[in-house]
């Protein structure tokens, strides 16, 4: 029964200041013309669409590999392609040109961005309003939609000379990072808990053997650490989403040896095989004797001269910091997934989604912006005191797990106070979460449309009344 009194120490993250939209109005004010458009002939609607195709066409063809971050052609093509995005959705269909248009905007900025310097925050902001705010336009998009989604978006076929196959239609080399989505709670909070939120939780780097051309996925989990996983089991894992990014074959490192991302895939495949790797709660990605997933990609392409993050990622934000301090996170200038997109080293192949996992990864969001929100203004994660001395129980039988190898029921470096709290998290989400489904299932009978994301995170924000304790 005698609490932890130890507190858990956090590494400072420097000055670093999180991303704010603050753009309220505007999405208001684009749900209310998604509502307009909705009643508008179809011959109507298609003009409009006809004319922001064009318009956002005009200026996607300014942008080239010589744009500099502050070319006004940037942000002009993001606001056509929001209010083209509004369109679209209204008219309840898919365009191709429209996702051929999205695939192409991307493949631009990428390239443009080589010769930006990301270091600098407006630099970085940018590329995350270009990159994240096309994305959740076009999925504001394909959620409104009568039509099925092609599960496969195909976004840039980066050449490799390293051995490759094929995963869920994706053509998927050695040395390759496929950065995913998991289907908990604690996913969603990791997506989300960035200077720069996101879509991701999760990264593996595949390593494909030679000859049989057989993949395996090398990730840290937090029940037992770094594991090898076969395809069967990396796709049995739940994932609500995944994209597939790429070394460009051009790096200098590249060049001089083509095979520099398989060599660096096996020597981690065959670390991981040579000695046990825990996971690491801290997040310290200077220290390699424990990993969490970005470590292992990371410390992978390191020991052959690849830096990848060639900007580390920051939580600043009052509320990240308290929730991931909870669970012992201690590091807060680290490696999250969803930046990966941002680094200009690396090409998007491919992405990997469908319907209902885009519109639970935008109810399991939603509820942890709101439950955020509540952590920055000081509510915290309690637990109950009477659990602890069964927690420990259950963490003493955890620890003799891990000696042998096996996943445990409390992981290893989650200490049983937290284990509770976890719980208590857990709990509260799930609380919150199905509040909104219900209320989200109204919102669709009277208007009849799915909430967007800002809608979703209203709701969200009402149901966790900043009462987590």
């Amino acid at each position: 029964m005698i609490p932890d009194n130890a507190a858990i120490p956090i590494e400072e993250e420097g000055n670093a200041v999180p991303f704010i939209w603050d753009k309220d109005d505007k999405w208001d004010e684009l749900e209310e013309q998604f509502t307009q458009y909705t009643r508008l002939e179809r011959d109507s609607l298609n003009l409009q669409i006809e004319y922001y195709l064009q318009e956002s066409r005009d200026l996607l063809d300014q942008i080239d590999s010589t744009s500099k971050a502050n070319d006004q052609e940037l942000g002009q093509f993001l606001n056509s392609y929001f209010e083209l995005s509004t369109r679209i959705a209204a008219s309840k269909e898919i365009h191709p040109n429209y996702l051929e248009m999205y695939n192409d905007a991307r493949r631009k900025i990428k390239q443009a961005s080589i010769n930006w310097d990301l270091s600098q925050q407006s630099q970085r902001e940018l590329i995350y309003q270009m990159l994240y705010g096309m994305r959740a336009a076009v999925e504001e998009v394909l959620l409104q939609s009568y039509d099925a989604i092609d599960l496969v978006l195909h976004v840039q076929e980066e050449h490799s000379e390293t051995p490759s196959t094929q995963v869920l239609g994706i053509k998927v080399h050695s040395g390759d990072l496929l950065v995913s989505r998991g289907g908990a709670e604690v996913s969603a909070l990791i997506s989300r808990g960035n200077d720069y939120p996101g879509n991701f939780s999760h990264v593996a780097l595949i390593y494909i053997e030679e000859g049989t051309n057989i993949p395996y996925f090398i990730e840290a989990h937090i029940e037992r650490g770094v594991a090898i996983a076969r395809l069967d089991e990396y796709i049995n894992d739940r994932k609500l989403r995944f994209m597939v990014v790429r070394p460009r074959a051009d790096l200098e490192a590249l060049q001089e040896d083509p095979m520099l991302p398989h060599k660096a895939a096996k020597w981690i495949f065959e670390e991981v095989q040579n000695r046990y790797i825990p996971y690491d709660f801290k997040m310290n990605f200077y220290d390699d004797e424990a990993m969490f997933c970005s470590e292992v990609g990371s410390t992978a392409y390191a020991k052959y001269g690849i830096q990848l993050w060639e900007n580390e990622s920051t939580l600043s934000s009052t509320g990240v910091v308290s929730l991931l301090n909870t669970f012992g996170v201690e590091y807060f200038r680290t490696q999250m997934p969803s930046d990966l997109e941002y680094d200009s080293q690396l090409s998007v192949v491919a992405e990997w989604r469908s319907n209902e996992s885009l519109w639970d990864d935008h109810v399991y969001n939603a509820v942890i912006d709101a439950m955020l929100m509540c952590a920055s203004q000081g509510d915290k994660v309690e637990h109950n005191p009477f659990m602890l001395p069964v927690a420990r129980v259950i963490k003493s039988y955890s620890w003799l797990m891990n000696r042998f190898g096996k996943a445990s029921i409390i992981p290893e470096g989650m200490s049983a106070t937290q284990a509770l709290k976890n719980n208590t998290f857990v709990e509260e989400h799930k609380t919150i979460k199905e509040k909104v489904l219900l209320e989200s299932e109204t919102f669709y009978q009277e208007k009849g449309y799915k909430p967007p994301y800002w809608e979703l995170v209203r709701m969200a924000e009402k149901y966790a009344s900043c009462s987590m304790n």
